[in-house]
């Protein structure tokens, strides 16, 4: 329980997209925000920390479609695999909620009419990319092509990767869509804006007085948006779009980037109704203000230091305390790639190593500056195993053995000072966890480690434990000093290591609970049986770690999840030979007869239902580049269309068009079936193939 002078802090992280599974990249963020929280408990401040999933927006619509399955059922099964790879690197909220929730769609709703009270919604039309295949106007992230500003290739359609501008998907040089690499066209469409120019001088004095942002970050947004009027925000986007309607603009969606900001509201309101709290004591400005520390990386930015703020503002609710700003994670040098294995899934991580050795390795990296940090396979091995394992769990293994029948000593031994002086140690690393200096405290405790390896290396007990009885009070006194240099370690180290402080607490001493218990040594207590803490980091588990991601990328290649686009078949497990003896193989050709045949990989990029066909699937398909065929395949009934989107299959590439009622087939799907099965089987070739490849 918090002392009532304890200060109240509400602590997000940026909302992570249900659209795919969490890496390492994204666990930077939440195990960075976990170690903040857990250390302002360890002081007795009452910190709460919320989340939710970010829901809404054209990505869930494309990939519900592709998986035959609806956008909610798609962001339910999301939600489930996110808590558990949380759960898994003991990363733990107060509450987990979704942008796609009633108290969003609520508070939504409010803060749209403080906006439009306030006279700072405007609509005009918009000239939008649109994709002429996929039939959808393109969200900024379906479109990629060369920043406006700087020149840099391959960047996204609302910000540039390189240089930090943001600007329409419109403004991209030679813009691609990502659905189905067609080049989308210009389309007029109404949109709403949000204007934040008249709140330009606001957000000068917030960015530049309030102590909320890094001086960095407030000269970058001085340099870059604060100099030239302010673009107005564009807030909606029209039909078809998984969101919330906008209560006054039928036909009209809440743009993802505005509700998803929103979602840390929506998540306060649902926790407060939970624990009969009220909302406003959190985010309304008061003689006791709540804290409010949102954790974000680098790339969103602007969101949070410009337009979030400027809601709020215009809402009268509170404004952030602090936004603290972290860069982005690379591998061994470079960014993360699935064809070199290191773009690494949270789940796979976990099949393999200790969770416990990746959130060290990241506090030991994390500055509480905007800097990338590197996650160095062979120094992440080496760190872990000389500081966590060489170091302090080192403390225990050596020496709690020879208390388990004697218990600590009576009275605290004299061991030089060494004690009082990791004491003392607690006011600069308190302080660098304040300030999220991760990285500074972990050096501090690992230097208190150092000195009390070498009071134990100079005491010898191993060779006090062989001495016979004349040594065994010597013994048992070297022994308390390590544990209890050992405890004061786990105190410091837990906000980083729960389940370590966890187990210190079950070795000795009871749970730990209060950074305090870091200033008064132990004596007098039992001692249980000792079991190892933690275990080495093998090379092999390394070398398992990153085949399994390769295996993983091949599997997947597209990030998603591995989809049954057939219909089970009751022939399935049946008779093997039984295909084959109803349809006899056909007489022998020679292979030039076969060279003729041209077989390339195809994406389908569209499919729908012939009405007035019993059989056909129109089929759109993709061979690369431009080149673009219509398919009648007589597969309906076996494979719904929707599913098949975005799906590569085989074609026959160069069949003579032939004109049907329905239209123009200008080739054809290869498909399996036969006796005994009810299904028509498409043929898919393995990941990695490319639209245009030729089968051999």
């Amino acid at each position: 329980m918090a002392a009532p002078s304890a200060r109240r802090i509400l602590v997000t992280s940026a909302l992570p997209y249900a659209n795919g599974h969490i890496h390492l990249g994204h666990l930077v963020e939440y195990i960075q925000t976990d170690i903040f929280v857990r250390f302002q408990r360890l002081r007795g401040n009452r910190a709460i920390y919320l989340c939710a999933d970010d829901t809404h927006g054209t990505a869930i619509m494309i990939r519900a479609r592709a998986e035959g399955r609806s956008e909610r059922e798609l962001i339910a099964a999301m939600r489930e695999a996110h808590l558990a790879d949380f759960a898994g690197f003991q990363v733990e909220f107060d509450h987990y909620g979704s942008t796609d929730s009633d108290a969003n769609r609520t508070l939504c709703g409010e803060i749209w009419r403080a906006l439009r009270d306030r006279g700072l919604v405007v609509s005009r039309p918009v000239e939008q990319l649109f994709d002429p295949r996929a039939g959808v106007f393109l969200a900024d992230r379906f479109v990629r092509g060369g920043c406006p500003k700087c020149g840099a290739a391959d960047q996204y359609g609302d910000s540039c990767e390189r240089c930090g501008a943001t600007y329409s998907p419109a403004d991209l040089v030679h813009p691609t869509s990502t659905l189905s690499g067609a080049t989308p066209e210009v389309r007029s469409a109404e949109h709403l804006f949000v204007t934040i120019e008249s709140l330009h001088g606001f957000l000068d004095r917030w960015t530049r007085e309030s102590g909320a942002l890094d001086a960095r970050v407030a000269n970058y947004l001085a340099g870059h948006f604060l100099g030239d009027p302010l673009r107005d925000w564009d807030v909606s986007r029209p039909a078809p779009y998984f969101g919330f309607e906008i209560p006054d603009a039928p036909g009209h969606f809440w743009y993802v980037w505005f509700d998803a900001p929103i979602g840390y509201l929506a998540a306060t309101a649902e926790w407060c109704a939970r624990h009969g709290e009220s909302f406003d004591a959190w985010w309304r400005p008061g003689a006791t203000p709540a804290e409010i520390h949102h954790f974000i990386g680098k790339d969103i930015t602007y969101f949070h230091t410009l337009f979030w703020p400027a809601m709020l503002e215009a809402a009268g609710l509170a404004l952030p305390t602090k936004v603290r700003i972290h860069g982005f994670l690379t591998v061994d040098g470079q960014k993360m790639s699935k064809s070199r294995g290191t773009f690494l899934l949270a789940r796979t991580y976990l099949a393999h190593l200790d969770p416990a050795a990746l959130r060290y390795y990241y506090a030991s990296k994390l500055s509480g500056g905007i800097d990338d940090i590197d996650l160095n396979l062979e120094e992440f091995a080496a760190k872990v195993n000389a500081d966590l394992v060489g170091k302090v769990v080192n403390l225990a293994s050596r020496t709690a053995r020879w208390l388990e029948s004697t218990g600590l000593s009576a009275a605290y031994p004299d061991d030089g000072g060494l004690f009082t002086r990791a004491a003392a140690d607690s006011v600069e690393i308190a302080a660098a966890y304040e300030a999220c200096d991760f990285a500074r405290a972990m050096r501090a405790i690992m230097l208190a480690a150092d000195r009390a390896n070498a009071y134990v290396d100079a005491e010898q007990p191993w060779k006090l434990a062989k001495a016979g009885p004349e040594a065994a009070q010597k013994l048992q006194d070297v022994a308390t000093v390590s544990l209890n240099l050992f405890r004061q370690l786990a105190v410091y180290l837990a906000p980083v290591l729960p389940k370590l402080a966890a187990d210190a607490g079950g070795l000795v001493g009871g749970p730990i609970r209060s950074w305090e218990e870091s200033q008064t040594p132990l004596v007098g207590r039992a001692v249980g049986p000792f079991s190892p803490l933690m275990q080495r980091v093998d090379a092999r588990q390394i070398e398992a770690l990153l085949a399994a991601s390769r295996a993983e990328a091949e599997a997947h290649p597209q990030g998603g999840h591995a989809v049954d686009t057939t219909t089970p078949s009751p022939a399935a497990g049946g008779d093997p030979g039984a295909a084959l003896a109803a349809e006899p193989l056909a007489t022998t050709c020679t292979i030039d007869d076969f060279a003729k045949v041209d077989l390339r990989v195809a994406r389908i990029i569209a499919a729908e239902e012939v009405p007035e066909a019993k059989k056909l699937l129109k089929l759109t398909v993709s061979l690369g580049g431009d080149t673009i065929r219509t398919v009648f395949a007589g597969i309906k009934g076996f494979h719904e269309p929707t599913a098949l989107v975005g799906r590569l299959v085989v074609v026959v590439a160069n069949l003579a068009p032939r004109q049907m009622k329905f239209g123009l087939s200008e080739g054809m799907v290869v498909a399996a079936s036969g006796a005994g099965a009810e299904g028509v089987y498409l043929l898919s070739p393995d990941a990695g193939a490319l639209p245009g490849m030729r089968l051999h």
